[in-house]
Formats: C-alpha cells, sequence, structure tokens
C-alpha cells in the first residue's frame, strides 16, 4: 500500500514538470544587426571649376560659292581634306564667258575708235572756228561726240572688266586654309542660275571655337565674386575640356566673346572659347564640357555621392555612431567633385557616413560595419563568410 501511495507520488511530480516545460515560451531569437559600407568625412582642398556644356565650330566657317553661271566641269579636291588658301577647287566651263569677253573687247575697240575720230575733229575745228573757216555750231557738234565716245570707252572698258571678273570666277579657289566638306554639286551640273549654288564649306580650325552657354544664375554668381569685370574685356584663361570619350583635351583655352544680351528663349548667355587645335583633334560639330577653375575651397568636407539622399531639395546622410547607431543627419551640400560631394554644413570631419546600404537601415538602429572597399573575409571553422565587426 505505501509503494502505491510512492508511485503514484511521482508520477503527479513527473507530469507536473513535463507540463510546466511545455508552457515554458522559448526566448525570442535576436535579430542580426544590418551589415552595411562606410566612409569617413574627408577634409582637403578642392578646386571649384564652373563647368559648361558646348558644342565646337570653326574659327572661320566660309561657303563656297558659284558666282557665275555655267556647267561643272570638274572638281579638284578631295572631300575631308586640308587645303590651302588659294589651292583651286572646281572649274566652271569658261567658253561661254570667253565669248562674252571677246564680244567686250571689240566693242571697247570701236569706242575707242570713235573717241579718237571725235578728239581728232575737235583738234581740227578749233583753229579753224578762230579763223572763221568752220562755224561754232560744228566745233561744239564735234566736242559734243568726243564726250560721248568718251562715255562709250568708259562703258566698253568697265564690260570687258567685269567679263574678265566672271571669267577668272570660273576657277573657283580656297579663300582660306582648312577643312574642306563634301561637295554639294557634282561635274555636269549647271550652277550658279539665278543664285549663287553652294558648292562647298570650309572651316578653319586651328585655332578652333567651343561655344557654350552660361546660365543667368552662374552669371550672377560671377558677376558677384568679381565685380571689378563686369562689361570689361574677357580674360579668362586656363580652361579646360572635357570631351565625349571623359578625356582632357591637352591644350587649354580662354575667353574670345561674350555676347551682348542673355537668350530670352534658353536664359543663357553665349560666350566663345577659343582652343588651339594644332593636332586637328577637335572637328566642328563635336561636344563636350568646358571647365574653368573658379575658386580653391581650403578645408571643404567630402563624402561620396552615393552616401547622399536627395528627397526634393533636401539632402541628407545617414551617420555612424561609435557605438554603431544609425542617425540620419539633414546636410547642406555644394559642388561635386570627382565622384565626391562637398558638405557645406551638417557634418564634421573623421565622422563615418554609410555609403552602401541605405536602402536596408533606418533611425536608431544598431548595424554592422564595413570600410568602402574592404574585401568579405572567406568563411572559416566556426565563423560565417558574413560576420563583422
Amino acid at each position: 500500500m505505501g509503494r502505491d501511495v510512492q508511485k503514484t507520488t511521482l508520477a503527479t511530480v513527473v507530469t507536473a514538470v513535463a507540463l510546466s516545460a511545455a508552457c515554458t515560451k522559448p526566448a525570442p531569437a535576436v535579430p542580426a544587426a544590418v551589415e552595411v559600407y562606410v566612409a569617413p568625412v574627408v577634409q582637403k582642398d578642392v578646386p571649384i571649376y564652373l563647368e559648361l556644356v558646348g558644342e565646337t565650330e570653326g574659327f572661320q566657317d566660309v561657303e563656297i560659292r558659284a558666282r557665275v553661271e555655267g556647267f561643272l566641269e570638274s572638281m579638284r579636291f578631295e572631300e575631308g581634306s586640308f587645303v590651302r588658301k588659294g589651292e583651286l577647287l572646281y572649274e566652271i566651263d569658261r567658253k561661254p564667258l570667253q565669248a562674252i569677253l571677246a564680244a567686250a573687247r571689240a566693242d571697247k575697240a570701236t569706242a575707242q575708235a570713235a573717241l579718237e575720230k571725235a578728239t581728232n575733229d575737235v583738234a581740227r575745228y578749233t583753229p579753224l572756228v578762230a579763223k572763221q573757216a568752220v562755224s561754232r555750231q560744228e566745233l561744239d557738234n564735234a566736242r559734243s561726240s568726243q564726250d560721248a565716245a568718251r562715255a562709250q570707252v568708259e562703258a566698253a572698258t568697265a564690260t570687258v572688266e567685269k567679263a574678265t571678273l566672271d571669267l577668272g570666277y570660273t576657277r573657283v579657289t580656297a579663300p582660306i586654309s582648312g577643312l574642306v566638306g563634301t561637295t554639294k554639286v557634282k561635274p555636269g551640273n549647271l550652277v550658279g542660275r539665278g543664285e549663287s549654288t553652294l558648292l562647298t564649306t570650309i572651316s578653319q580650325i586651328d585655332p578652333i571655337l567651343f561655344r557654350v552657354g552660361m546660365t543667368e544664375a552662374d552669371y550672377l554668381r560671377l558677376v558677384k565674386r568679381y565685380p571689378g569685370r563686369a562689361g570689361k574685356t574677357p580674360r579668362a584663361a586656363g580652361i579646360e575640356l572635357a570631351l565625349a570619350d571623359g578625356t582632357i583635351y591637352g591644350q587649354t583655352g580662354s575667353v574670345r566673346t561674350i555676347e551682348r544680351a542673355v537668350n530670352a528663349a534658353t536664359g543663357t548667355l553665349g560666350i566663345e572659347l577659343v582652343f588651339p587645335n594644332p593636332d586637328a583633334t577637335l572637328r566642328p560639330g563635336q561636344y563636350g564640357r568646358a571647365r574653368a577653375l573658379l575658386e580653391t575651397k581650403a578645408g571643404a568636407l567630402l563624402v561620396p555621392q552615393r552616401a547622399v539622399q536627395q528627397m526634393q531639395n533636401l539632402y541628407s546622410v545617414a551617420v555612424v555612431s561609435d557605438d554603431k547607431q544609425i542617425a540620419f543627419r539633414n546636410v547642406k551640400v555644394g559642388p561635386r567633385y570627382e565622384g565626391m560631394w562637398v558638405i557645406e554644413d551638417g557634418l564634421k570631419p573623421g565622422e563615418q557616413v554609410v555609403a552602401e546600404g541605405l536602402q536596408a537601415i533606418r533611425d536608431g538602429i544598431t548595424v554592422r560595419t564595413r570600410a568602402v572597399g574592404e574585401p568579405v573575409p572567406v568563411a572559416t571553422s566556426g565563423k560565417t563568410a558574413g560576420e563583422g565587426k
């Protein structure tokens, strides 16, 4: 009987312990800290540039046109090549103009003969009038004929000169040295009828122009920075040119002219820059970015561009404290420089900001950090590859 009571009591205790263990809930797992890549706030002297987008054009772009009517006989240049001033480009059929010149010379000879006769009559009648051998009326008529003949000679001379010029225009030569474009008219076509037919264009490309448009805001910023230079002859030099492939052109340029007024349609002020182009690297119509040094900002604070979040006109960064907590902070940004953003207010030198992993964090959480560019360690026994600091 005593043994049965002991067994019952033991069973009751075991059951109670089992029920107590079943009712106890396991402790919740602590979530793993988010891993982010951080970069320090760097302090250094930064050059501040004004960048302007523009397009190259020839220092001189000269249209070559047919100045006389005729059939184009030949083309004496290779399209897209360099030509020298005075080099023959085209020839127009000369024969019709040679015939016109010959007729003009014949008319001039006739007029000169008439002038010579009238001059002789005046010379002969002048002494005879004094002797009353001829009438005064005959002398006056002779002098009138002389004047008319002289005018005919002058008109015939002008006609000959024009015919000579027109004949010379059948040889179309390069007015400047430069790069010649493709021909607009091939040999065999009639040119110059009713208008000066465009044949081709020559561009002087050494030096070459680079035309940009400066916004009103940038213009006002420059005027306020250099108030004494407003309205004076531009003298800015040492301007760099970034080409379409990202490289910097090997020659620096200078400001040539600034337009009088702001373009009301675009809101920009036109500026012409001039660059040496001895190797013909630049051609008309190329796009690029001109960059002029405005100042050097001493002790500027820099963070990677990807560390800065923008929402409308507000900029913010995620700052990591010494205890690895995240604090989002609004900042005031300045110009960009070599993939970095100048921070004018809101950060201090040496602080850490999140450069990668911004999408997975929020204000106040604790994170694990790695430096930007730090390689992920290879997994070893007892540790996983994702363990951080």
